[in-house]
């Protein structure tokens, strides 16, 4: 049962086949992520998931005019929620420039439920692409997210209709430091 296939296979996908992801599948892709660590187990994630197609246009507008997202039959919209880490009640606006050491730990802890996401969906035979090219005044408005939750990424889903070639990854030799650096 070895992971190594999916991480080698997987690709970021930017062309869907226009036909819909079971549910089965969303759901074990939801549950993925759901089982993913994080510090003191705070579970900072929460997943909005978008199917309608104005949506899906007004996303990928804001994450400036990717107009191939719209191809995916879904959209996981993947927050971060600052308050599972900061419980006073204090007025919070989380933005990309934020200087809350918090918001750093949530979006790791987040990322890490995302590439549950991302590795799952290889697993089921879907494409995936993780996409993060926005602010959060312009993506959090379209689903009504408050202004004290984190937009980590959103990750368009569906069955590829691309097979883009492996890209050139670094030797082992070039990243690899024991002891120190």
């Amino acid at each position: 049962m070895s992971m190594m296939k999916e991480i080698e296979k997987r690709r970021s996908i930017r062309k869907y086949r226009n036909k819909p992801i079971e549910d089965e599948k969303i759901i074990q892709l939801l549950e993925s992520a759901r089982l993913a660590p994080s510090g003191s187990n705070t579970q900072p994630w929460h997943f909005i998931l978008v199917k309608e197609e104005a949506s899906k246009q007004k996303l990928a507008e804001a994450s400036h005019k990717q107009n191939w997202m719209i191809s995916a039959p879904v959209f996981i919209v993947c927050v971060a929620d600052i308050r599972c880490r900061m419980t006073e009640q204090t007025a919070v606006s989380l933005q990309e420039d934020s200087p809350q050491v918090e918001l750093k730990q949530i979006i790791r802890d987040t990322s890490i439920s995302m590439e549950h996401i991302l590795l799952q969906a290889e697993n089921l035979g879907l494409g995936a692409c993780w996409v993060a090219w926005f602010t959060q005044e312009e993506i959090r408005p379209i689903l009504n997210i408050p202004a004290d939750k984190y937009v980590v990424g959103i990750i368009t889903l569906g069955y590829a209709d691309e097979a883009p070639k492996p890209r050139p990854r670094k030797k082992l030799e070039e990243i690899v430091h024991y002891e120190s650096w």
